[in-house]
């Protein structure tokens, strides 16, 4: 079994990654735009994402759970699969991982392909309200942790065969879905990354209020209806 640290440095190497790819391909797409050379896209950029999560998972699930998400940590805690102040160490781990991957993402790209994107900051749409974006963003990261419950913590899951793949399918599909309207964080740490270098707060709670009410609703109806007779480990 993985010790403390093992865990808390897999958190933290997997949000890396996944904010690292997440913001650059954003980043990446402004660029292209801007440079008339075509563009990633949705698509292109909700495959990023799908992908990285889904990788990062499967590398690191057997370490610590692959969590990489506090919305997904709080799932954990509030059915009592993960103590609290191992919860508390992953949020923190996820949190740092996320924003040291956001500075030195702004190190590498020059300003003047990273400022225009705002390093990849997820916003809401003109048209859409913080309520909209918190009931979305929580709609989508409750399908996230709901897919995560069933193919991590429940038994008769598929964890050493599918929930990589499955988890970052759940992401591309959510970013397929979310991205023209909350730009589909699902994830606190993956906002707080890029707003903290590019300082852009605006609808910053938005991202902290819908994942981890999606997280604790998606951990709490998989486990009341699925787990009944599975007690936490």
């Amino acid at each position: 079994m993985a010790s403390l640290s093992q865990k808390l440095s897999a958190e933290f190497v997997g949000t890396f990654a996944f904010v690292f790819v997440t913001a650059g391909s954003i980043c990446a797409g402004q660029y292209l735009r801007t440079a008339g050379q075509g563009d990633l896209g949705i698509l292109g950029i909700a495959v990023a994402q799908g992908l990285a999560f889904g990788i990062m998972v499967t590398a690191l699930g057997h370490v610590s759970g692959g969590h990489l998400n506090p919305a997904v940590t709080i799932g954990f805690w509030v059915t009592k699969r993960l103590g609290t102040l191992q919860s508390i160490g992953y949020g923190i781990a996820q949190l740092l991982g996320a924003i040291t991957a956001s500075y030195v993402l702004a190190a590498i790209l020059p300003e003047s392909v990273w400022r225009p994107a705002a390093l990849g900051t997820p916003d809401l749409s003109p048209d859409f309200t913080r309520i909209h974006g918190m009931a979305l963003e929580t709609v989508m990261t409750f399908f996230l942790v709901f897919v995560v419950f069933a193919t991590t913590v429940d038994s008769r899951g598929a964890f050493n065969k599918i929930a990589g793949f499955a988890a970052g399918l759940t992401v591309t599909l959510d970013v397929l879905l979310g991205s023209a309207f909350t730009g589909a964080a699902l994830n606190p740490a993956r906002a707080l990354g890029p707003a903290l270098v590019a300082h852009h707060w605006q609808n910053h709670g938005v991202y902290w209020v819908g994942p981890l009410l999606g997280g604790v609703l998606g951990g709490v109806i998989y486990d009341r209806l699925y787990l009944r007779d599975q007690p936490p480990a």
